[in-house]
């Protein structure tokens, strides 16, 4: 019996140690991401920051984009599996995904996710500019590399504006009819708009 009682300390201190290293990591990176910026931050100089190993970054959030997504934007999902899912299909349907998905994620928190990141945003310039280096750089330069987009910094940046704008117009100013219109006609009225800054003609 006190050998069984030792083991489960043993497993307990285990996953308390690995939760302090994680909220360290947490607190680490929302540090230096308000400081250099979603594109100047590192892991090692996060890792660092914490006093861990870089390889923790990996293990607990999957990398820089889940780790950020995490500490300074505190989204309820990962962004590699978002990236997945908004890959996941025909081409032409992209722009469907892209405002599903997003829609999906939000609603689930009656858009009071979102409605915290933009006052963190509008609180905190430092964040907006991380916001946009995450939004741009980690989810929708790699959305339109996959599909060969040419024009990929100005194309980003468009689809960046339409969730943003969507995001606020529905869930933190909540004009009507567009913040109790359901989802998907929420999709097809504004994914071909989407569609169009993804892979149409922008001249």
């Amino acid at each position: 019996m006190a050998r069984v009682e030792q083991v489960n300390q043993k497993r307990r201190g285990r996953r308390a140690a690995g939760e302090d290293t994680r909220a360290a990591l947490v607190a680490a990176a929302r540090e230096v991401f308000v400081e250099k910026g979603y594109d100047g931050a590192t892991v090692r100089a996060i890792a660092a920051k914490a006093g861990v190993d870089a390889a923790m970054v990996n293990h607990w959030f999957g990398g820089k984009e889940g780790l950020f997504a995490q500490s300074v934007l505190q989204l309820p999902f990962d962004p590699a599996e978002i990236l997945k899912r908004l890959l996941d299909g025909p081409v032409e349907e992209a722009g469907e995904r892209i405002i599903r998905t997003f829609v999906t994620v939000w609603d689930a928190t009656g858009g009071g996710t979102f409605a915290a990141l933009i006052r963190s945003v509008t609180s905190q310039p430092e964040v907006a500019g991380a916001l946009k280096g995450f939004l741009i750089n980690a989810i929708f330069n790699k959305v339109l590399a996959e599909i060969g987009a040419e024009q990929r910094e100005l194309r980003a940046t468009l689809c960046a504006t339409q969730m943003v704008g969507l995001g606020i117009v529905r869930y933190v100013v909540g004009f009507e009819p567009l913040a109790s219109t359901d989802m998907e006609t929420v999709v097809k009225a504004i994914g071909p708009n989407m569609q169009r800054y993804l892979t149409g003609d922008l001249d």
